[in-house]
């Protein structure tokens, strides 16, 4: 039995290429120091800061609003001079701006680099996820884009458990931290991957002739508003879900990121072997459909009953299931309707649906709190995954017929 289980961990994670190993190490590195996001709006809202609830979700609207500039400038930039140079400068100015951030203290100089640091720091992604199609195979693309995601929940786990402690400690350092790794993280990218160590990376992607535009593909443009109403309720988890449980059920910083932190490891553990053993077995949109209803049932729990420690693990354990059935293949969904000459405009629009629910999904989650109480917000997410659950089926369904 343990002999036929380390057999199923080597073969899920055979045949990846270095260059995809760097990367999700790149992208460990950098998770690592992931303590701001999760924990801005506590920190706003503290004693020291001041902040109410709604003050703190136009902040974190910011954040996703700077986002959805960044990745769109990011992605037809990728498509002209390459991933490298893209993933460099933004690793690196994203480190700085985290520290910058750390310093203001006044609410409109807190909103000004909030905006700067998204537009730099998420200007990364499409970039990041052009160079992962680039450096995988088909048949082992969702596993590239997984090992990737595995190194992000590792980090986030790392991240979420050490800022916990640190946050008790001082808020202020949390910046310093996520600065110091974005920044680790550039140099190490540098080193390793950069065209001179690297000859692969030389590659630019080349605008060619033919081909369709992302905005012009009527499956991926249904796709991708799908996935903005998915992700305007997951992004619930790090902003307004945190703040609940800090605000109304007085959990303590520690427990909180505890939770996040069994997140990063029930992904690192599991979503591997789980791609492993579904991949190429059904459409991706049939697992994404699974998944998304899981994250439904997730976020009525709340809704249902009263959340104690053990309600909110079990919500956590849940909605994890839900994202390891879903995410990886809304990666391997949008790889698929993408080619060569235009995957950093697919990956910005990919990238853009989600910016755009970082914009939406803090703000009327935080104004919906605020006016109306977070028994109704979390009412209002299950039904909006719910409707998500439909139109992915649904789509799932077109896609079987055509």
């Amino acid at each position: 039995m343990l002999n036929r289980t380390i057999q199923l961990y080597r073969s899920a994670y055979k045949g990846l290429s270095p260059e995809t190993w760097w990367l999700s190490l790149i992208m460990l590195i950098n998770r690592s120091g992931t303590m701001v996001i999760p924990f801005l709006t506590i920190y706003l809202t503290s004693p020291a800061m001041g902040y109410s609830i709604g003050e703190a979700g136009i902040v974190m609207g910011l954040f996703g609003l700077g986002a959805v500039i960044g990745a769109h400038i990011s992605g037809k930039l990728t498509d002209r001079i390459g991933f490298f140079p893209i993933q460099v400068v933004t690793l690196a100015g994203g480190g700085v701006l985290f520290i910058v951030l750390g310093q203001m203290n006044s609410y409109p100089l807190i909103c000004l680099f909030t905006f700067l640091l998204s537009f730099v720091n998420e200007a990364f992604r499409p970039a990041n996820s052009t160079a992962i199609a680039f450096y995988s195979s088909v048949g082992n693309r969702t596993r590239s884009y997984a090992l990737n995601r595995l190194a992000i929940n590792l980090g986030w786990a790392a991240g979420n458990a050490v800022g916990g402690f640190i946050a008790s400690y001082d808020y202020k350092l949390l910046f310093w931290f996520d600065g110091i790794t974005n920044i680790l993280a550039a140099i190490f990218m540098w080193i390793f991957l950069s065209p001179k160590n690297n000859g692969k990376t030389a590659h630019k992607s080349v605008v060619a002739a033919g081909g369709i535009a992302a905005s012009k593909d009527k499956i991926y443009v249904w796709f991708t508003l799908l996935v903005t109403l998915f992700a305007i309720c997951f992004f619930q988890l790090f902003t307004n879900l945190p703040a609940y449980y800090r605000n109304e059920l007085h959990f303590s910083e520690r427990f909180i990121g505890l939770i996040g932190a069994v997140n990063g490891l029930m992904i690192a553990v599991m979503e591997m072997v789980i791609i492993f053993k579904l991949e190429g077995r059904r459409s991706s949109t049939y697992y994404i459909t699974r998944g998304v209803m899981l994250c439904a049932l997730a976020y009525l729990i709340p809704a249902l009953f009263n959340v104690g420690h053990g309600a909110a693990i079990s919500m956590i354990v849940l909605m994890t299931i839900g994202e390891i059935f879903s995410m990886p293949f809304m990666n391997s969904f949008w790889i698929s309707r993408s080619s060569a000459h235009n995957r950093g405009e697919y990956a910005a629009m990919y990238t853009i649906a989600w910016a755009s629910a970082q914009t939406i999904g803090p703000v009327a989650g935080a104004m919906l709190a605020q006016y109306h109480g977070y028994n109704l917000l979390w009412w209002a997410v299950g039904g909006l995954l719910i409707i998500c659950t439909i139109g992915f089926a649904h789509l799932n369904n077109h896609l079987k017929k055509h």
